[in-house]
């Protein structure tokens, strides 16, 4: 009867473990971002790749995704990143 009480404990403490590395986890977002809640400082994603630079983005182009705010300095580069966002999007989060 021990055996069992000892086997009955370990899982539940398994699963505590296992419950708290999930809840970490999922509260972590994707996407590096600041404070704000903005990806890449608010700068313009698109940008690197269109103009070659930095550009910072504009609040009245923003798209939600991967648990972050992304900023555009127009509309044609917002729906560049709608349509392909792991294409502009930074490597590995930009962490």
């Amino acid at each position: 009867m021990n055996s069992n009480k000892q086997n009955i404990t370990v899982y539940f403490f398994a699963l505590l473990l296992i419950f708290g590395l999930v809840s970490c986890s999922s509260s972590h977002s994707q996407v590096n971002i600041d404070s704000d809640g903005l990806a890449i400082k608010g700068y313009d994603t698109v940008a690197y790749f269109t103009v070659g630079k930095p550009v910072k983005g504009n609040t009245q182009y923003s798209h939600e995704w991967n648990g972050a705010r992304w900023l555009f300095s127009s509309k044609e580069h917002l729906d560049l990143f709608a349509a392909s966002p792991e294409k502009y999007a930074p490597q590995y989060g930009g962490y």
